[in-house]
């Protein structure tokens, strides 16, 4: 009895599908959540201070900041096609390659074999 390598291991543990899953949504969640960091900062923010008063003195005219916003969407639809194209696809058609081959048949137990010795039996007579 052989005991499994750790690039087996390994190997059984990726094709899972949960690891990627896991990691491209990680990575996923983190870009989506600059886009709101983007989007509060560069937006949401100018409109308190417009409405509330901007407690600091400042010679700048009130603009949103619609670049880091672009960028951060930008960042995010970048992130996630390289995503999809390194890791994602690959791995689905890895696993519809493994999914493609058919599982032999198992062997039938003895009484199945008794049992279809009889029928071929009673099928003669």
């Amino acid at each position: 009895m052989s005991s499994p390598t750790v690039i087996s291991e390994f190997k059984d543990f990726i094709l899972k599908g949960n690891a990627i899953s896991l990691a491209v949504g990680v990575i996923i969640g983190a870009a989506f959540g600059k886009i709101v960091e983007a989007i509060t900062k560069g937006i949401i923010e100018p409109m308190i201070n417009l409405a509330g008063g901007n407690p600091e003195v400042s010679l700048k005219l009130w603009v949103f900041d619609l670049g880091m916003v672009i960028n951060a969407i930008l960042a995010l639809l970048i992130t996630g096609a390289v995503l999809f194209f390194v890791f994602v696809r690959p791995m689905n058609r890895l696993l519809k390659k493994e999914e493609a081959a058919p599982a032999a048949p198992p062997e039938p137990s003895a009484e199945e074999k008794l049992l279809t010795e009889i029928r071929d039996l009673l099928a003669k007579n």
